[in-house]
C-alpha cells in the first residue's frame, strides 16, 4: 500500500499533467472537498470539478511542495497553479494551502485554502479587485462556479451527488 506522502505526490504529479483520471483515483468514492470558489462538494461533484478544470486549463503549470504529515490521517501541502482564466483571458497565479485527510490509501477529505479576493482580482480584473472581499461577491463567484460545474456534469452525463 502506498504511503500518504506517495498518494499526495501522485495526486499533484497527475495535476501537473492535467490527468484528472489519476487525480480522481487518489480519492475515495465519498470524497468531501471544499475551496473558496466552489464551496463544499461531494463525491462525483468533486471528480467532475477536477475533470472540468483539467479539460479547460490553458497555459497551465503547477508546483507543489512542503508535504507535511500531521499524524497518521492528516496532511498538508502547498501548491501554486499558474494559468489563463478561460472566462476572461486573465493570467492567474494562485497560491494554495491544501489540507487532506487520508484513510486506507485514499484521500477522504480535501480542503484548499487561498484568498478569494486575491484570486478574484487576478481572474476577474477590476471588479474582482474592487469587490472580491465582499460577501455578496464571494457568493456570486461560488454561484457561477457551481453553475459551470452543473452544466459540465449535465453535458457529460455525470449524476450529481446525493
Amino acid at each position: 500500500m502506498q504511503t500518504n506522502v506517495q498518494i499526495i505526490e501522485q495526486f499533484y504529479t497527475a495535476f501537473q499533467k492535467l490527468n484528472d483520471t489519476t487525480m480522481n483515483g487518489c480519492y475515495s468514492e465519498d470524497i468531501v472537498f471544499s475551496d473558496p470558489v466552489f464551496g463544499l462538494l461531494r463525491g462525483l461533484e468533486v471528480k467532475a470539478m477536477w475533470k472540468m478544470l483539467c479539460k479547460s486549463a490553458k497555459d497551465f503549470s503547477l508546483e507543489f511542495s512542503n508535504i507535511e504529515l500531521l499524524d497518521e490521517e492528516y496532511a498538508t501541502c502547498s501548491w501554486t497553479a499558474s494559468y489563463t482564466f478561460s472566462k476572461t483571458g486573465n493570467r492567474v497565479v494562485n497560491h494554495v494551502k491544501a489540507f487532506m485527510r487520508l484513510k486506507d490509501g485514499k484521500i477522504i477529505e480535501h480542503s484548499d485554502a487561498f484568498k478569494l479576493s486575491k484570486w478574484s482580482a487576478q481572474a476577474l480584473g477590476w471588479k474582482g479587485a474592487l469587490f472580491g472581499w465582499m460577501n455578496w461577491f464571494r457568493r456570486s463567484v461560488q454561484k457561477n462556479a457551481r453553475k459551470s460545474l452543473e452544466k459540465f456534469m449535465k453535458d457529460n452525463n455525470v449524476a450529481a451527488a446525493q
